[in-house]
């Protein structure tokens, strides 16, 4: 059998990088792709090839669809991977900050799906899509990526049945806290909106909070990695899989608790409990 080939999205570190790694061990031939041309040289010495690709230039999804059929023939797993988390409150961050997250987030998952889907359809391949449990339970001073990932979550279900005449399947993958940068590019994109002029100032520590909470007791990203790996695997493939700290209680308080009682909990957590 010739090898597969996967392509994942944002592999300069964190989940990408150990999806990587995972599927590089079980004998794929990996094109990983990163947006900085900086990540590429050690992608490159770790046995991928490396791929320098913003998800959001359409132009360069084409390339990269050109290239791939014309050096690995093909396409067997697309892994939409790449995205971050826009934290801080959402009046703060206004439209153009949603509209980032939203045009990193889904549709540059819909526009890379868009581009491979030729290659995906000739191998009946496979997308895994990287959402969130954070698109399940939204909290506070993280409404942009909540929305985005539960936009993830709606686009998915749709996507999986549209998929279906082509045998090609979808996999939704909605991890909980994995040790990864998140928590520290989350502090940064937070940083960016904390600021004595805004109304939430006296809550910033909350912000922060929210910010770094990704990284409270999180999974090795090595584990939640051949977890997926293992899944994929299978024989019948879930349609959604949940991995990692917090991944099945933050859904199952979602859907258990009354609303108040959980706006209650979330208020007291982000110091939303006071009135400014």
């Amino acid at each position: 059998m010739s090898q597969p080939v996967v392509l994942i999205t944002g592999c300069s570190s964190g989940i990408g990088r150990a999806l990587a790694d995972a599927f590089h061990g079980a004998g794929y031939r990996v094109w990983a792709s990163a947006r900085k041309a900086a990540d590429l040289a050690t992608l490159e010495a770790a046995g991928f090839t490396a791929v320098q690709l913003d998800v959001n230039d359409g132009a360069a999804l084409e390339q990269l669809a050109a290239r791939l059929q014309q050096e690995a023939g093909g396409l067997d797993v697309l892994i939409n991977n790449a995205g971050y988390g826009a934290m801080g409150p959402l009046l703060d961050g206004g439209v153009e900050a949603l509209r980032r997250q939203f045009e990193t987030n889904v549709f540059a998952l819909v526009g890379v799906t868009r581009a491979l889907f030729p290659l995906l359809r000739q191998s009946s391949g496979l997308v895994i899509n990287i959402g969130s449990v954070s698109g399940v339970l939204a909290t506070p001073f993280a409404g942009a990526y909540c929305a985005s990932k539960a936009a993830v979550h709606a686009l998915s279900d749709a996507l999986r049945l549209e998929l279906a005449p082509f045998s090609i399947e979808l996999m939704e993958v909605q991890p909980g806290a994995i040790a990864s940068s998140f928590g520290a590019n989350a502090s940064r994109e937070a940083e960016q909106l904390i600021a004595e002029g805004s109304p939430w100032w006296p809550v910033r520590a909350g912000i922060r909070a929210r910010a770094k909470a990704s990284q409270n007791n999180p999974t090795p990203a090595g584990r939640f990695a051949g977890d997926l790996l293992a899944a994929v695997q299978r024989r019948r493939r879930p349609a959604l899989l949940r991995l990692g700290n917090g991944s099945r209680s933050m859904p199952l308080l979602a859907a258990l608790l009354p609303r108040s009682l959980l706006a209650l909990l979330l208020k007291r957590r982000f110091g939303l409990n006071l009135q400014l």
